[in-house]
């Protein structure tokens, strides 16, 4: 069951990555973020009404959101201000660049997050995990020159530099989840973060898009952008639905996750109609193999 949790969660991050290239093309970020997190948010609402006002609610462990204290709050939205920043950086990246480019960077997520793993938590590595690394280091490096090709200098393109940054922001939120999810409620953790979302990403669109949206990519709604948010939170809850089972395997689950690179990077070849991407999918299948060697080690 477990496993088929995992797929369920691979294909929602694969959607979701197609969502947002649809949904930016022509369009504005910061609006197109802000109206994914309200319907993200949304999912959320019945369920925690039914927390507070249902009797036997918290008998179904996979809904019931618990009451946490303003520590707890804190946290969260520190968390939400990470995650936030990583997004925003992300999506500004995803409208400027091909999706065949941007999937294959943000897969690298894993070796960042081992780095960090390392340096706060004390992790050692081992034969395979140092070999997977190197590995995806390397055609990670070859990766850089293809985008060359396309007129996308790893160097001194700034949206290249945005989306390793959004990268590496989001393997700080990563390690920030391993304290987090160690120590709280992890439906209350999803929740409050969907919920607190929204008023921050509303500030930020009140103070850097409102005043000078008639400078930038006019916003148009489309269809496809209350899908970002829903389809994020349901990928997510599948996820940590999995890790509940006592035979389920972090390893195998963070791996299928990664794996919805190649579902957005697909969708760059036939969809978009994407540049090189046979070239390109040679060296994102050694990323991914360096990728397969750190989990197997883990």
């Amino acid at each position: 069951m477990w496993v088929i949790l995992g797929v369920l969660s691979l294909l929602a991050l694969g959607v979701y990555d197609i969502l947002k290239k649809v949904s930016l093309n022509d369009n504005a970020v910061l609006p197109v973020l802000f109206f994914s997190t309200v319907f993200s948010a949304l999912l959320f609402v019945p369920p925690w009404i039914m927390s507070y006002t249902v009797d036997g609610f918290d008998q179904y462990d996979h809904f019931y959101i618990p009451p946490v204290d303003l520590h707890v709050h804190l946290l969260i939205v520190i968390k939400v201000l990470i995650v936030v920043s990583s997004w925003i950086l992300s999506f500004l990246a995803l409208k400027n660049l091909p999706i065949s480019i941007v999937s294959p960077i943000r897969s690298t997520g894993p070796i960042w997050t081992l780095m960090g793993a390392i340096m706060i938590y004390g992790e050692t590595l081992n034969q395979f995990q140092w070999i997977g690394m190197m590995v995806a280091l390397i055609f990670f490096y070859f990766f850089s020159i293809a985008g060359n090709k396309e007129g996308v200098n790893f160097k001194t393109n700034k949206w290249v530099w945005f989306i390793l940054l959004a990268t590496l922001i989001g393997t700080v939120s990563t390690l920030y989840d391993k304290f987090l999810i160690a120590n709280y409620n992890r439906l209350a953790i999803q929740a409050y973060f969907s919920f607190y979302q929204v008023p921050i990403m509303a500030l930020v669109l009140l103070i850097f898009w409102y005043p000078k949206r008639e400078k930038y990519t006019p916003f148009r709604w489309k269809y496809t952008i209350p899908f970002i948010g829903i389809v994020l939170v349901l990928g997510d809850f599948a996820y940590f639905y999995a890790l509940t089972f006592e035979d389920s395997l972090v390893s195998i689950l963070s791996l299928l996750r990664r794996s919805s690179v190649i579902i957005s990077f697909a969708a760059g070849a036939i969809l978009f109609k994407e540049k090189n991407i046979l070239h390109k999918s040679l060296i994102l299948l050694g990323i991914i193999i360096g990728i397969v060697l750190i989990m197997v080690g883990s």
